[in-house]
């Protein structure tokens, strides 16, 4: 009897470690004020469009599952629209759709993906534009993206000045000038994202001349096309503050 309840302890004390190992993993959800504002405007089923930085992707309820893989993905992921039902003031089921929202992917200027329809691989039903792959032997379905806003270095409404630098990933940028008497130790630049170096900084109205340093090297701002001379002769980035 003691082993008994010795093993059914140690059963129960596994089952309990056990469980959240290989329980099913939910799958990431987008929570954000720009991503419910998209999914209240999807109207019904349409051809996909994109809407407040996101790709929607919607499908009539005509199958028991409907997935998508993309391109840059390598189509090694399928994702899953959602269904959604639109109900009348007495319940009543007024509309229902699949839908899937993607969050636009950055330094893209196409998606080309494929729709699964019960396990069917082929083009998305609800949208006309199809390229065909002659390498892999099948049809896409493609979207073109708008071109991306590139972050400029600008006064900001604030009063701050915006300085922005497109490097390479891992870098320890800094900012020297006229208004640091050319000390490139004084402001050191934050990453916020690969390659994107930012800092914003106070400066009284007034001409100012400038250079990034990545160690002793200096390089202008390519986001700037306003150039000057430093003292020694360089070519240096010229920003006005008014």
């Amino acid at each position: 009897m003691k082993k008994i309840l010795i093993l059914t302890g140690f059963l129960t004390l596994f089952a309990s470690f056990a469980s959240p190992l290989f329980a099913k993993e939910a799958a990431p959800k987008i929570d954000t004020y720009e991503y419910d504002l998209t999914l209240t405007e999807i109207k019904g089923v349409s051809a996909p469009y994109i809407s407040n930085n996101f790709v929607v992707f919607t499908a009539p309820v005509t199958a028991n599952s409907i997935g998508i893989a993309f391109d840059f993905e390598e189509f090694r992921k399928i994702h899953y629209y959602q269904l959604r039902k639109n109900y009348g003031y007495e319940g009543e089921i007024t509309s229902s759709y699949y839908f899937y929202i993607l969050e636009m992917p950055k330094k893209l200027s196409r998606i080309s993906y494929r729709v699964v329809i019960d396990g069917l691989w082929t083009t998305d039903p609800q949208n006309q534009n199809v390229v065909y792959n002659e390498y892999e032997n099948y049809s896409l379905s493609y979207i073109d993206l708008p071109p991306e806003e590139i972050e400029i270095t600008e006064k900001l409404n604030n009063g701050l000045t915006h300085f922005v630098c497109h490097s390479e990933s891992g870098r320890k940028i800094r900012l020297g000038g006229s208004f640091t008497n050319w000390d490139s130790w004084i402001y050191e630049m934050k990453e916020t994202e690969p390659g994107k170096y930012v800092i914003d900084i106070p400066l009284h109205p007034g001409t100012y001349y400038y250079s990034y340093y990545n160690g002793i090297t200096s390089f202008i701002d390519e986001t700037n096309p306003s150039r000057g001379y430093s003292n020694d002769g360089r070519i240096v980035s010229c920003i006005t503050i008014n």
